[in-house]
């Protein structure tokens, strides 16, 4: 009974001292202090599916990007954890048996044969930074994992890992590295490439493919060997695994719309993630297409496109030059923000403020004669002048004279008014004193490609204000304003919709207007159909003269271009019930022609073409004489060619050089106009 009692006394003594020690454990890891469990990240900037569109590296130089286990390849997570910690989702921080394995196998053989730590204990050595090998290191590293696994659930553990783990260099976490090794994110990886990257972190600057390939490769391969034989590959699936290559250098990480991620970046610098309406497969799309606009330019030529949605206003795509990286072409510069002259793309909207005015219709009759303006007499690019035309094809040809008419008539005050309801922010040239000159109707005003974007916006919109934005969020206090009535509108953009294309470019259904400043600096290409809206604008970031730079030839090719890689191209809405569609001769009287032009006076004849002083290109020109009484006698040089009761007489002798044509009606009243007739080209 003694000894009975003896043995139960030791028993209990044993128990409760295996008890205390468990509560002394316990406390012992309950205690634990853990290192920080975030770390700064690399600041990101997605498009509006979530795709990366550039990153940044953390203070210190590293690449560091967050990670979710929903986001990683399934088949990775499979193989890491067989490799690295079977029996993860098992333990509680430390494997007790395969650490007491690595222990013995040790000892017996008198060095590491095995380590035994766990993803776990990993993430603890990661976390602070510990190194292997150390018993005080290997016993703070077993504290702190089991404190992890009380305190966190295995799938945060295992994100920890994912995040932090090392892989060469100045990678941390699976994401960035599988950016730089393979180019793409961690979601959809194969055999071969999810073994390396279950490699790498056991040796990272030993096994780094970029510097050691063969190490790496030899790794990779132990890897897909053993995942062979514990069956989580097939031998079908190993034996190709085997057979791909290792990358022979890191890639460069995503940095599509580099500047407009930089100023998002730099309007929430504390943001992690910033989240744009941009399309990253377009912003690709059109960066190659920019990238080779230039190629075989001059060597400082550049390149900005913009595209919108103008139903809601998102930015689809924004190319603020060819190459951001490239110096030489000031690449760096955001062109899609730089003011500059927009030549003739102002157009549009003046002819649109004049419809809503009541000023002309697009059928109205406009001249396009040399017109003294205060002393200024502006010309047409070509020098030429085509006499009496209707106001749909002055803005198809782009006239100057008509356009300055209609400005004239408005005032110049009016355009500035319409540029700002647009969302554009005109900027006039020094010494204007504030106050815009009729100059503004061919391009004497600062715009960036995005102002010139918001007007388009508008016209394609119905005449309405865009919120022109590249956050999903719409802007703070924004309210659409009416731009152009919604007939003119519709006008405005069944003119340019019937704009002649350039040469081996079809772009049907494309409303679309060029532009080119004064001394070849900017060369513009605008256009919409019924759901997008692009800009395009080239020339030189240093506001030099590009020689020869027409918006028809430079830039119009890329915004047809630009389209192509939108897809099908989306209708422009039928006419509003209350739009007038009918020739000039069945418009009200004050529309058949435009007012602002001189009418002849006391019924005699007038040459309605040529215009006097005209440069007309052809080697023959018909002319036409307006009002008078037929017949009528024609003089080539003072020279009788024809009596003819016809308004219209074709001259086929004249020649090269300068000319004058006189016509007398029966009353014996005169019209004569000077001009000279240049050979194409």
């Amino acid at each position: 009974m003694r000894r009975g009692a003896l043995a139960l006394f030791a028993l209990a003594l044993a128990l409760f001292g295996l008890a205390a020690g468990r509560d002394a454990f316990d406390a012992w890891v309950d205690a634990t202090v853990l290192p920080p469990l975030v770390a700064a990240q690399s600041p990101e900037v997605l498009d509006r599916d979530g795709r990366l569109l550039r990153a940044y590296t953390v203070a210190d130089g590293r690449w560091r990007m967050g990670v979710s286990l929903d986001a990683i390849d399934p088949g990775y997570v499979d193989m890491l954890v067989r490799y690295e910690d079977k029996r993860f989702w098992q333990h509680d921080g430390v494997d007790w048996r395969a650490m007491g394995r690595a222990a013995v196998q040790a000892v017996r053989s008198g060095g590491v044969v095995s380590g035994g730590s766990t993803l776990t204990m990993q993430v603890a050595r990661v976390l602070e930074d510990s190194g292997t090998g150390r018993w005080a290191g290997k016993l703070r590293q077993i504290r702190v994992a089991l404190a992890l696994e009380r305190r966190l659930s295995k799938e945060r553990i295992l994100e920890l890992y994912l995040e932090r783990a090392p892989f060469g260099g100045n990678l941390e976490g699976v994401r960035a590295a599988s950016l730089a090794w393979f180019g793409k994110p961690p979601s959809r990886l194969t055999p071969a490439e999810a073994a390396l990257l279950v490699a790498i972190p056991q040796a990272p600057e030993a096994r780094r493919p970029d510097r050691h390939p063969d190490a790496a490769h030899a790794a990779r391969d132990r890897v897909l060997a053993r995942m062979a034989r514990d069956g989580v590959l097939d031998a079908e699936e190993a034996q190709a695994a085997l057979t791909e290559p290792v990358p022979a250098a890191r890639l460069p990480f995503p940095m599509l719309a580099a500047h407009l991620a930089d100023r998002a970046r730099a309007e929430t610098p504390l943001a992690p993630v910033i989240s744009l309406t941009l399309d990253a497969v377009l912003q690709a799309r059109l960066e190659r297409l920019a990238a080779g606009a230039v190629r075989d330019g001059s060597e400082r030529l550049q390149v900005a496109i913009l595209v919108a949605d103008h139903q809601t206003g998102e930015i689809l795509a924004s190319v603020g030059s060819s190459r951001f990286t490239d110096d030489a072409r000031r690449g760096f510069l955001d062109m899609t923000e730089a003011r500059r002259s927009p030549g003739s793309t102002l157009k549009p909207l003046i002819y649109g403020l004049g419809f809503d005015r009541g000023l002309l219709h697009p059928e109205t009759l406009i001249a396009d004669r040399p017109t003294d303006f205060g002393g200024w007499r502006p010309r047409n690019f070509d020098g030429m002048f085509r006499g009496e035309v209707r106001v749909r094809q002055a803005l198809q040809m782009s006239l100057n004279i008509p356009a300055v008419k209609v400005l004239d008539a408005l005032g110049p005050a009016h355009l500035m008014a319409g540029l700002r309801t647009a969302g554009a922010s005109p900027e006039l040239p020094q010494g204007s004193a504030g106050t815009p000159g009729l100059a503004i109707a061919l391009g004497g005003v600062g715009l960036s490609l995005r102002d010139v974007t918001a007007v388009y916006a508008a016209i394609a919109n119905g005449g309405e204000s865009v919120d022109l934005r590249a956050l999903p969020e719409p802007t703070p206090d924004f309210a659409p304003r009416r731009v152009l009535g919604e007939v003119a509108a519709w006008e405005v953009a069944d003119i340019l919709r019937d704009t002649p294309r350039p040469w081996g470019v079809r772009g049907e259904g494309i409303a679309f207007k060029t532009g080119t400043s004064y001394g070849h600096r900017d060369a513009w290409a605008m256009g919409f159909d019924g759901r997008h809206v692009v800009g395009v604008w080239m020339g030189r970031a240093d506001g030099t003269p590009v020689p020869g730079a027409f918006g028809a030839d430079l830039a119009a090719p890329i915004l047809f271009a630009a389209f192509e890689r939108l897809g099908p191209v989306t209708p422009l809405p039928p006419p509003p019930p209350a739009t007038l569609i009918v020739g000039n001769e069945a418009l009200p009287a004050p529309l058949r022609r435009f007012r602002g032009d001189e009418v002849p006076d006391a019924g005699g004849p007038a040459l309605a073409f040529p215009p006097d002083g005209a440069t007309v290109e052809g080697e023959a020109l018909t002319a036409r004489v307006t009002d008078g009484t037929p017949p009528f006698t024609w003089l080539a040089n003072g020279r009788p060619v024809a009596t003819s009761r016809q308004r219209e007489l074709p001259f086929e002798e004249l020649g090269p050089g300068f000319s004058r044509i006189t016509v007398i009606d029966a009353e014996g009243r005169s019209a004569s106009a000077g001009f000279e007739l240049r050979a194409p080209g």
